[in-house]
């Protein structure tokens, strides 16, 4: 068995997956001051009748990391920053403390001028003097040569045995100001994603499940909770990718598609281009903050089924605020769940209290309650359309990344909408209306979200550079810089590359018939020095490929 949870904003859903076919569900909600309190319930009734012995692994998809940024619940960072010459620091600070250093290490990994320790004696007073609660280091070219952060950060640990992030660990790919963001944001939440991993394995311990625990990352693979924990930037949005997973598993189709993940506090919209996923190719951004981590293509709006409803001269306003449940649930306001439940779209909740305060508003716009309601939902269709009409015409005003390739000349042009999430069904036809295309939901749509996290394979990437002149091959992801011979070549790479992402997988906890490896990019250039060549730059990236577990075969409705 395979247990998938997801922890969105409103609710935990959870499910068990035996090969391929989902056993159980459950839907609580979630209670954002006692998550441990809320992960054990979930765990607890969805285990009722099932032994713990026959769990093989546990996929998880949470929010936490992304909420802690949006609403600013980060730790205080002391950042250390070694720019090198010709470029400006201003817009590089980022941290509570933010310190930039002399020395300086080239493109090909050559340390040009040394640490000066004395400056980084200034920065540890400063940051003690502070109350600096974690820290980060990144140097230029650390990729190349990441000596520097590797001595600043035997320093620091000796007098703040805390959370520290090296830049180089990071990502392999080369962008300096990504990375110093992407170390930043990795410290800033890291406190937040322990007590959140330790809330998880407190909860596993109760019940007493001995299995492996693994996070959902934005890229829609998965990694095990202490990688997890040293790398908690990975799951920023974690939550998107386990819905786009879930779509993948249980609506899959070849085509351009459209895919909406409706939930109680937001929309998240996807892409499909010939049924693949668009991607991010640089790496998200999140708040005013661009970064290195993979991401499947997706954008978020605050507008979902427990969105509050007011009415704004004379027009019907939903969200982008969440201000507690429906009304039909005991919440304060009207929202879109009333709605649907004043038109019979949603059997759950009182429908007595709905009926009510849809009265309520339609008396201010002359409506009846079902108008009300109707109108409601149109106005939510509309905003969604609105919103994905953007997107398409941003998307296709320029180049066309997917998770395979780089289309050249592609224009997104959907043919369908896949949807999930608890109002799915209730918005279908809605959906269909306002942006004229069919639209399909699966048969367990509200907890689609926890089927996609079950369902998630792990994955890894790792960026590899040999230079040949100078005798090093480097993957920082890997922590990797060793020596290699003058004649070494791009096939030797390729050879070297696949054995070690498969050993790092294997390390990640992945079974061996779970890995399937791919060359994302490769090149080999001679580097010429006067009239002579003086070696090979060899430059490979390869991961392991996102994908699913089983194929899931389910019912598909329209």
């Amino acid at each position: 068995m395979i247990v998938g949870l997801d922890m969105g904003g409103t609710h935990i859903d959870g499910v068990i997956v035996k090969d391929g076919n989902i056993i159980n569900t459950v839907k609580k909600p979630t209670d954002r001051d006692d998550l441990f309190q809320s992960i054990w319930t979930t765990l607890t009734e969805l285990l009722s009748k099932y032994k713990r012995d026959n769990i093989k692994r546990i996929n998880l998809s949470t929010t936490v990391s992304t909420n802690a940024i949006v609403e600013d619940k980060t730790s205080s960072v002391g950042m250390i920053i070694q720019s090198g010459p010709g470029l400006n620091h201003d817009f590089l600070a980022c941290g509570d403390q933010n310190v930039f250093i002399s020395g300086y290490v080239d493109h090909r990994g050559k340390v040009v001028e040394p640490l000066d320790f004395k400056e980084i004696e200034n920065a540890m007073n400063l940051f003690e003097k502070n109350n600096i609660e974690s820290y980060a280091v990144i140097t230029k070219f650390s990729t190349r040569n990441p000596s520097h952060e590797l001595e600043i950060k035997e320093a620091l640990e000796s007098k703040f045995p805390l959370q520290i992030t090296m830049g180089h660990t990071m990502s392999g790919k080369l962008n300096f100001p990504r990375r110093v963001f992407t170390s930043y944001l990795n410290s800033a939440i890291h406190s937040t994603f322990k007590e959140f991993a330790d809330n998880i394995k407190s909860s596993l311990e109760r019940e007493g499940i001995d299995a492996p625990l693994f996070i959902l990352k934005a890229d829609g693979g998965t990694m095990n909770l202490p990688i997890a924990e040293q790398k908690p930037v990975e799951t920023i949005l974690s939550g998107p990718a386990a819905s786009f997973m879930g779509m993948s598993g249980m609506l899959n189709t070849d085509e351009d598609a459209v895919l909406l993940d409706i939930g109680g506090t937001t929309t998240d919209i996807f892409f499909l281009a010939d049924g693949v996923p668009l991607f991010e190719p640089q790496g998200i951004k999140i708040g005013n903050y661009k970064t290195l981590i993979r991401a499947i293509y997706s954008v978020s709006i605050g507008l979902g089924g427990d969105s509050s409803v007011d009415i704004v001269d004379d027009k019907i306003q939903i969200g982008p605020k969440r201000e507690g449940y429906p009304y039909a649930f005991g919440g304060p306001k009207a929202t879109p769940t009333d709605a649907m439940i004043t038109l019979g779209l949603i059997e759950d909740g009182d429908k007595n209290r709905a009926y009510k305060v849809m009265e309520g508003l339609g008396q201010k716009l002359d409506l009846s309650p079902e108008g009300t309601s109707k109108l409601i939902l149109q106005t939510m269709g509309a905003i969604i359309a609105n919103k994905v009409n953007e997107l398409l015409h941003e998307i296709n005003s320029q180049p066309v990344y997917t998770v395979k390739e780089l289309l050249h000349g592609k224009k997104i042009d959907p043919k369908l909408i896949n949807v999930i999430g608890g109002p799915a069904k209730a918005l279908a036809s809605t959906l269909e209306r306002n942006l004229n295309m069919p639209c399909f939901y699966p048969k367990d749509y509200s907890v689609a979200n926890a089927v996609g996290a079950a369902l998630a394979k792990p994955t890894t990437e790792i960026t590899m550079l040999a230079d040949t002149a100078r005798g090093i091959l480097s993957i920082p992801e890997l922590g990797i810089y060793e020596k290699i011979r003058r004649r070494y070549d791009l096939n030797s790479a390729r050879k070297r590359a696949i054995s070690l992402l498969k050993e790092y997988a294997i390390s990640m906890g992945t079974g061996e018939d779970d890995i399937e490896t791919e060359i994302v990019e490769e090149s080999s250039f001679n580097m010429v020095k006067g009239f002579s060549t003086t070696g090979k730059n060899i430059r490979i990236k390869a991961q392991i490929k996102p994908g699913l577990i089983h194929e899931f075969r389910g019912d598909k409705y329209d």
